[in-house]
């Protein structure tokens, strides 16, 4: 029998049917050496076989994984030279970011861009928390818009506290399989709850000594929308380790970078300092934007000529 994986709690996993039955799964031990490199090899999203273990109890045994049409992941907390699958067979991702309590960097968008990039997955933008926006910050996110909507991106300006922009999310997430990620504290669970209020998702203060949130989520897991779709809340995130990907593609994932490639004069240009950059031409001339830029030197640097190549 076919089952969904909706939460993941280490050993166990919980499994839904197309007919809705609930079940208890767990692993048989060759999976667990079957050619699955990353420290998880069953995923929130994932489709998978299952056999019936004991029907009073409600538990199964995972026979096999149904191949994946993608997935997300990030380098494992636990081995940095291991990757950690957040979440598989997503329509797009949506990243809640702050501009204020606390400030999501923009080079942490730009590196969630580029992980969503590398696994075909669409991002969207929602920046939260309008209603304690002044005029900086307010400048600041219509920059920011210009900047991702130029390049293809969808942002949203909310305020799920006061209700702005909820309506406009929803429609975004109708009828498809989002995953919703960010640093805590940027208002993830409270957008859940307003969603499904009987679900009531422990909400943590920003903590005042750091001004970073604290994790309220401690798995991966997948939620039906009364509405239509299904979303995968992952724990928050404050470090987004880039895998599967050398420093020579890393320009390939930054769309406005991917147009120009083939017309810098050399063929493996890094767009550092080579002579006849097409991209880096295009930043002088302010069709690429500045900001972005710096973030893939950013990225490019804080990458390993051995890591994942």
């Amino acid at each position: 029998m076919k089952g969904l994986i909706y939460k993941s709690t280490g050993s166990w996993y919980i499994a839904k049917t197309n007919g809705g039955k609930v079940f208890n799964a767990r692993i048989k031990g060759v999976l667990k050496i079957d050619g699955i490199t990353s420290t998880n090899p069953i995923a929130v999203g994932d489709e998978v076989e299952m056999e019936l273990e004991n029907e009073l109890e409600h538990t199964t045994t995972i026979t096999s994984i149904i191949e994946r049409k993608n997935y997300v992941a990030r380098v494992s907390p636990h081995n940095k030279h291991q990757h950690h699958i957040v979440a598989s067979n997503l329509d797009q991702s949506v990243l809640f970011a702050t501009l204020k309590d606390p400030k999501t960097s923009q080079g942490f968008i730009d590196r969630f861009l580029v992980a969503c990039e590398i696994y075909h997955v669409p991002a969207i933008i929602v920046f939260n928390k309008a209603d304690i926006y002044k005029k900086k910050e307010l400048e600041k996110f219509e920059l920011l818009q210009s900047i991702y909507e130029k390049i293809g991106y969808k942002v949203v300006l909310a305020s799920v506290i006061e209700n702005k922009g909820v309506d406009e999310i929803k429609n975004l997430l109708k009828d498809k399989t989002t995953l919703l990620s960010g640093h805590s504290g940027v208002g993830k669970s409270t957008f859940i709850n307003t969603i499904f209020p009987e679900l009531q998702l422990k909400i943590l203060e920003v903590s005042e000594w750091s001004g970073k949130g604290m994790h309220s989520t401690t798995f991966a897991e997948m939620f039906d929308l009364p509405f239509g779709g299904r979303i995968i809340d992952t724990p928050g995130i404050r470090e987004l380790g880039l895998v599967d990907i050398t420093k020579q593609e890393l320009s390939g994932y930054f769309p406005e970078m991917r147009k120009l490639v083939n017309n810098c004069q050399f063929n493996n240009c890094m767009h550092f300092n080579e002579p006849g950059c097409a991209v880096k031409a295009a930043v002088n001339a302010g069709t690429i934007s500045e900001e972005r830029y710096i973030s893939y030197l950013t990225i490019m640097e804080s990458m390993k000529e051995n890591d994942w190549s």
